[in-house]
């Protein structure tokens, strides 16, 4: 049986930060808001108390300088991005979405917005916004948003499935997690689009669907998802350890 892979120092971090920014918004979402400071518990329980492996060693980040750095990134969050933000939903649990797309086939979407909230943003409606942790997440004060799309597209897609309101885009709100521990939120921008695609191209569904089809898998045995309990094909791949 194959073992799991143990989380990294800086994953692990990541995953402490969004634990306690969770609780510090739910708090204020269910009336009974609670401090930062108070929020920053969870932070510390979470941190010390992991709920799976973590490999500590990392030969760039010791563990009090990856608590210190959480902290602050907690903080910061709490002080400067949580109160821009009318959040109606955090964590969101998601119906699964079946798509037909012919041939006897179908892709269902699921998941569960673990790490990003509902955001309303008056007039312009509900944004779905998602809390990154890392390294290189901003350059000169500008959150990148490369690469999003696919993920935040899903969450689109399933929000609007699970309450029927169509959403109005997508947006990151980045907390690096270097020793400058800089933070901001991107612009909002529609990761949808990417998913199904338009008249002159095709999106990424549409995409899936053909590789689906023919068969046609590139393999990639670096991948977190090249392991059994992700792939379809695992069992007739010859390129995995």
């Amino acid at each position: 049986m194959r073992q799991q892979r143990a989380s990294s120092l800086r994953a692990h971090l990541g995953t402490s930060i969004h634990a306690s920014t969770a609780a510090f918004d739910q708090a204020k979402l269910s009336g009974a808001p609670i401090s930062a400071n108070e929020a920053a518990d969870v932070f510390v329980e979470t941190f010390y108390n992991a709920e799976q492996d973590v490999d500590y060693k990392d030969p760039k980040l010791t563990l009090p300088q990856a608590e210190i750095i959480g902290l602050t990134l907690h903080a910061r969050y709490c002080a400067e991005i949580a109160p821009l933000m009318n959040f109606e939903s955090v964590e969101m649990p998601l119906a699964p979405l079946d798509i037909d797309c012919g041939d006897n086939l179908v892709i269902r979407l699921t998941g569960t917005m673990d790490r990003a909230r509902v955001v309303r943003t008056g007039a312009r409606g509900k944004v779905i916004a998602d809390l990154k942790t890392g390294g290189r997440l901003i350059t000169e004060g500008v959150v990148n948003i490369k690469a999003r799309a696919a993920q935040l597209g899903t969450y689109q897609i399933l929000s609007e499935h699970t309450d029927g309101e169509q959403t109005a885009g997508a947006q990151i709100m980045a907390l690096q997690t270097t020793t400058t521990t800089q933070v901001g939120v991107s612009r909002v921008f529609d990761a949808k689009k990417m998913m199904f695609g338009t008249e002159q191209a095709p999106g990424l569904i549409e995409m899936a669907a053909k590789i689906f089809k023919i068969g046609l898998f590139t393999p990639n045995p670096q991948s977190v998802l090249c392991d059994k309990k992700y792939c379809g094909r695992w069992d007739s791949c010859q390129y995995h350890d």
